[in-house]
């Protein structure tokens, strides 16, 4: 049985990478197959209707939550001019300096990533700052590469994945915490170095001709007529990291808190209405993908911690999982290219249902799986080519997805090289 499961989520690989069925709609097929191969009844306990369906979709809801609260916040940073002030700041304090720039760009890029993912993070640092950095004679790869670089770096502190994580893995979010401040300055150290190994090697490019800036909305404008934001708005993507991090606030609160600080700092009150309704609804666009794909990883988890499925897999699994700490940093550390391009061991796809099935059998605590996913989840974020983040930076640079690839990956390897170290202290 075991076997055949395994074959059915092979399968389910199959119909991912060759764009057959989209991620979401997979990955609900692949919990309903597996929990029938796994012996689960139609209805009753540890079911397929009410226990994989009814029950999984909404495993997640408070992922779910957190990513609609990010992404209203992105939607006010946007809208308000926050992030494009802040590009335009540290562009100026860089002058004519191509690194200086880029690490000025790179800082804002960090802050947005700890707002919110996906590209609305890749576009709120890049719509200005791509361009600044390209006119500067940054060459376009490493532009695009700097911005998915920042938002990686920011990841570790993106309370949404804090979210995602704790409750796809059974965690209590002090301990996701916990790993993420121990994962953020391999992160940190492999951004900084991307900036300045690639623009001192690449040397200065200078593009004349470049399309700087894509049609400007009615909300672009409006923007440009206001002006930048007020110095003290710029502190509202960290709002929601000091509160859940120096404070220990819970997740959702931390996120309401930034949404409302962005709001009062940019506002004047007779508009507070409207603009809290415009930019929930527009997040609501931005927050749906991510949100259908959630409900999708909570079937999925669900069918694969079932009784039959954990029994029929455990042993499988345990043959093949290395349990010596050098050997499980080679091993994991070798296997980084599947989770690109949708891969086995994608976090946001099958990964997730390997995870579950780690953790469940019981082969390795559940804060090393954090470990191993969440350093997985790095690689993804940047150099994957099939990611939304990384396609819009790369097109929006000029440049094509798989050399924004073979640039990057070298880099978020060793992050996650460095996040199956701390992981490996767990076994």
């Amino acid at each position: 049985m075991g076997i055949i499961i395994l074959l059915v989520m092979a399968a389910g690989v199959a119909a991912m990478l060759s764009r057959k069925l989209p991620t979401a709609f997979a990955l609900v097929l692949l919990g309903v197959v597996i929990a029938f191969v796994a012996g689960a009844p139609l209805t009753g306990k540890n079911s397929v209707l009410d226990t994989v369906l009814q029950e999984g979709a909404p495993a997640l809801a408070a992922t779910m939550i957190a990513i609609l609260l990010g992404s209203w916040l992105g939607k006010l940073l946007d809208e308000t001019g926050i992030a494009a002030t802040l590009v335009r700041k540290i562009v100026e304090f860089g002058g004519d300096r191509p690194a200086l720039v880029a690490l000025g760009v790179l800082v804002v890029s960090i802050l947005v990533g700890t707002v919110t993912g996906s590209a609305p993070a890749a576009m709120l640092a890049g719509i200005v700052g791509i361009p600044a950095m390209i006119a500067v004679g940054v060459p376009k790869v490493t532009a695009a590469g700097t911005i998915l670089m920042g938002i990686a770096a920011g990841m570790p502190f993106e309370l949404p994945v804090w979210q995602f994580f704790s409750s796809a893995l059974d965690l209590p979010v002090s301990e996701v915490r916990g790993f993420m401040v121990k994962l953020f300055p391999f992160a940190l150290a492999a951004a900084v170095a991307f900036v300045l190994v690639e623009t001192r090697r690449r040397g200065t490019e200078h593009t004349w001709a470049f399309r700087t800036q894509a049609p400007r909305t009615r909300s672009a404008k409006r923007r440009a007529e206001l002006g930048d934001a007020p110095w003290y708005a710029l502190l509202a993507p960290l709002v929601p990291l000091v509160l859940a991090l120096g404070f220990e606030l819970a997740i959702v609160p931390s996120l309401l808190a930034g949404v409302l600080y962005a709001l009062v700092t940019t506002t004047r009150p007779r508009e507070m209405n409207r603009r809290l309704l415009r930019t929930l609804y527009r997040s609501f666009d931005v927050a749906a993908a991510p949100i259908a794909l959630f409900v999708s990883i909570g079937i999925l988890l669900a069918a694969v911690k079932l009784p039959g499925a954990v029994e029929a897999l455990e042993p499988l699994v345990k043959a093949v999982s290395p349990q010596n700490p050098v050997l499980f940093v080679v091993v994991f550390a070798l296997l980084v290219p599947l989770c690109l391009y949708r891969g086995p061991l994608n976090v946001y796809g099958l990964g997730a249902g390997i995870a579950g099935v780690l953790i469940a059998a019981g082969i390795y605590p559940a804060v090393a799986v954090l470990g191993i996913t969440a350093s997985y989840n790095q690689v993804f974020g940047v150099a994957d080519p099939t990611s939304t983040q990384t396609v819009w930076a790369a097109q929006y640079a000029g440049v094509s997805p798989q050399q924004v690839m073979a640039r990057t990956l070298p880099y978020v390897w060793a992050v996650a090289l460095g996040g199956f170290c701390v992981a490996a202290t767990q076994l």
